[in-house]
């Protein structure tokens, strides 16, 4: 039971913020960083039990028990959840810190940490969960915490509409989401791991007729249906294309939560989701096709976005969401460990970088245009250093995590048939820009000539302890994380895994040539463009013409989801507003209304008070009465 308290005590963290938040003010950070600390404490502790292959079962409470229907609430922690469990609370125990100076004096300090007190206990609860209900309930949980973050300034337009943005892409996966839970529990009369995992085998051939119903005939293989269903649950969480664009509008949340957001939770959940749920998707050859081609997809989409973006944090954010097609993509070629080492690398890299996007923007009075910046590296040393290493990281560069884990993703994809290897070959293109657009940023933020507004630059500064601290914790894991055998110590999880995960030597070392060759060319075209021939870019930008135009501007997703979504759904609900709501049911409404009035105004007229026009009515009527009497 003292490892229930992992997720309990960030929750007891919010239920105080929440309900005393308006006392504590200031000092809500006393109540948020402890709790959260001693849940990381918990998860070391964990984790150091389950490496020797034990997995830890705790039962929590059951909610409701009908017939085959069980719904209960249990903590399964296995090597997988453990890793995840060091990965959320580590990372969110540096983002409590940094928010101490980040968010000091702004208004609403205890709402914000009581929010991300719940958005780490929701992700905890769904890497903990024992069955596809309880994920699926916090699931939507993180989903809601996000809402409530990304809306932080609920003051400005464009962080409601982020918000509200995030909120319902989301929505359209978890629809999908539903059904799938839905025709699990068909399937297999349960939602617990434990009971669907081994009957998954014994059921491979099981099918579904999905013209039966209008007398036709097309068997499916149940477990694609199931897979595949799920799986555009994850599309939206780890904004996978075509449910990517929620992602970079998150970036009007407070830095904080960005890093939270985009490193260490909601995100993953889809990767983890897909990995947790490997017994099913090895069943189903399509659906681990589609959801490989989705993730490379995604992949390089995010990269040639990434490429021309002017805000700082857009840029990580593409970033984010091409990374995040690296870890689908592994997945989808049964390279389960790869994907989850990278999700696990990137976590720290990723972190890093948003937070010191965050000590960027912060020295610069929120400052986020690139165009605006320059020349920062001697006034922002730590954080100037602790970024290059996470862009190092994030390119690929030798001996940083990111290039082991990135590696290890492409030379499972080379080994895993025909597809990985054109896949991988789509993954070595988008690690040339990755490292591009990574050292893109480097050098227009912190090198060249400052264009940093003169009342601003007179007064730069390192930010507090309590900022540059956190990038330096980052910094170190961000190359530590590439040496701790992971992929050795999460393979056991996947032993009934594909092939894909069988790497051959002389195939290794050609991919991982040519990978770190991919990075350092990326790294050398970003030197030659934006430090040697300052100028060059705005010449490329106008050769290039509408492919820049397009990149810039996000391929017109956005636009292209205006026109044949929004826009179309507007229009309805206008119409059905004005022809149904108002002609129709306000109609029906206000007719009874007039009728009941007319007839009022009716009986009114033989309302007078005269008594003998009363006495005059009675006897018409026994005369009426008298009659009808008579003639029957």
């Amino acid at each position: 039971m003292l490892y229930s308290l992992i997720p309990l005590l960030p929750l007891g963290a919010f239920l105080i913020l929440g309900l005393a938040g308006w006392h504590i003010k200031d000092r809500a950070h006393l109540v948020a960083v402890p709790a959260v600390v001693l849940s990381l404490v918990l998860s070391v502790a964990a984790f150091l039990e389950v490496t020797s292959g034990s997995v830890i079962s705790v039962p929590l409470y059951t909610w409701l028990t009908s017939g085959n229907l069980d719904i209960h609430i249990g903590l399964h922690i296995d090597r997988l959840t453990a890793v995840m469990l060091l990965l959320v609370t580590g990372v969110s125990s540096l983002v409590h810190v940094y928010t101490i100076g980040y968010m000091h004096g702004e208004p609403g300090y205890a709402r914000f940490f009581s929010y991300i007190a719940l958005f780490t206990f929701s992700m905890l609860m769904l890497v903990l969960a024992d069955n596809l209900l309880q994920l699926f309930v916090f699931w939507e949980a993180v989903g809601l915490c996000s809402y409530l973050l990304i809306g932080h300034w609920y003051e400005r337009a464009s962080a409601c509409a982020a918000a509200t943005k995030a909120f319902l892409v989301n929505r359209v996966g978890d629809f999908g989401f539903m059904l799938g839970l839905l025709l699990v529990w068909y399937s297999f009369g349960s939602l617990n791991y434990h009971e669907i995992f081994p009957a998954a085998h014994e059921a491979k051939d099981l099918t579904m007729n999905l013209l039966g119903p209008f007398g036709g005939t097309w068997e499916v293989s149940v477990f694609t249906l199931i897979a595949l269903l799920l799986f555009t649950g994850a599309v939206g969480k780890s904004a996978q294309v075509p449910l990517h664009v929620w992602l970079p509008d998150a970036m009007e949340g407070p830095t904080p939560i960005s890093a939270l957001i985009h490193a260490a939770t909601m995100v993953t959940a889809g990767v983890f989701m897909v990995a947790r749920l490997a017994p099913i998707y090895n069943l189903s050859p399509t659906a681990m096709s589609v959801v490989a081609i989705t993730g490379a997809t995604t992949m390089v989409l995010g990269a040639t976005i990434a490429l021309t973006q002017t805000d700082i944090k857009r840029v990580v954010a593409y970033s984010t969401v091409s990374q995040l097609g690296y870890m689908m993509m592994a997945c989808g070629l049964g390279a389960y460990a790869s994907g989850m080492y990278h999700l696990l690398t990137h976590g720290a890299f990723k972190a890093l970088l948003f937070l010191g996007c965050g000590s960027v923007i912060i020295a610069l009075h929120h400052e986020q245009d690139m165009r605006h910046m320059g020349g920062l590296k001697d006034k922002l040393p730590i954080t100037y250093w602790t970024f290059v290493i996470g862009s190092l990281a994030l390119a690929g560069f030798p001996l940083t995590a990111g290039f082991f884990s990135k590696d290890d993703i492409l030379v499972s994809a080379w080994s895993s048939g025909t597809l990985g290897q054109v896949l991988a070959i789509f993954g070595l293109l988008t690690a040339l820009l990755t490292a591009f657009y990574s050292f893109r940023l480097v050098f227009v933020t912190f090198w060249g000539t400052s264009h940093v507004d003169p009342h601003h630059a007179e007064h730069l500064h390192e930010p507090s302890q309590t900022i540059t601290t956190p990038l330096i914790i980052l910094a170190f894991f961000s190359i530590l994380t590439g040496y701790l055998g992971i992929p050795s110590f999460l393979e056991p999880v996947f032993s009934t895994g594909t092939e894909a995960a069988i790497h051959h030597g002389s195939d290794g070392l050609m991919i991982m040539a040519a990978a770190t060759a991919m990075g350092l060319i990326g790294i050398a075209a970003a030197y030659y463009v934006y430090v040697l021939n300052p100028d060059l870019p705005e010449r490329l930008a106008k050769q290039l013409g509408s492919l820049y135009r397009g990149s810039l501007n996000k391929w017109y997703v956005d636009e292209a989801y205006d026109q044949l979504f929004v826009r179309p759904t507007c229009t309805t609900a206008s119409e059905l507003w004005k022809r149904v709501d108002v002609n129709l049911i306000d109609g029906a409404v206000n007719g009874v209304a007039r009728g009941v009035a007319w007839g009022g105004w009716l009986l009114r007229l033989i309302q007078s008070g005269q008594t003998q026009h009363y006495a005059l009515a009675m006897a018409v009527g026994i005369v009426v009465i008298m009659t009808v009497f008579l003639i029957s």
